[in-house]
């Protein structure tokens, strides 16, 4: 009997491939995003130093406690993100969308990002 992969397995092996060539310095830092059910999470990395540069998320209470797991949650993650980047110097990253296709809640989180101003 052959074992068919989950959904996650898969999106971790694409996220492996994805993250041979995706590297984050501290001039321009990974932007890192996770998805979960309920929340979604994005962070900056050195990946040089191996430290978080910036985080935020729907569990934070900056962000709008009624749309957590919506494109509404991922757009004020997005724009807190970039708010604190900005804070830090911090105008260019590598985008990871971690093996999730580009769409939905991770496409509101990318443009919102971009449209605070952080450039990828």
């Amino acid at each position: 009997m052959i074992n068919k992969r989950t959904r996650n397995e898969m999106r971790k092996k694409r996220h492996g491939r994805a993250r041979r060539t995706l590297f984050g310095t501290p001039v321009r830092p990974r932007l890192s995003i996770y998805r979960s059910n309920k929340n979604i999470y994005a962070q900056l990395i050195d990946d040089v130093n191996g430290e978080t540069l910036a985080s935020a998320s729907t569990l934070e209470t900056d962000a709008v406690e009624a749309n957590r797991a919506n494109k509404e949650g991922a757009k004020a993650v997005g724009q807190v993100l970039a708010q604190r980047a900005l804070k830090k110097d911090i105008e260019r990253v590598v985008f990871d969308r971690s093996g999730y296709r580009y769409h939905g809640r991770i496409k509101a989180l990318a443009e919102a990002v971009r449209e605070a101003g952080l450039e990828f």
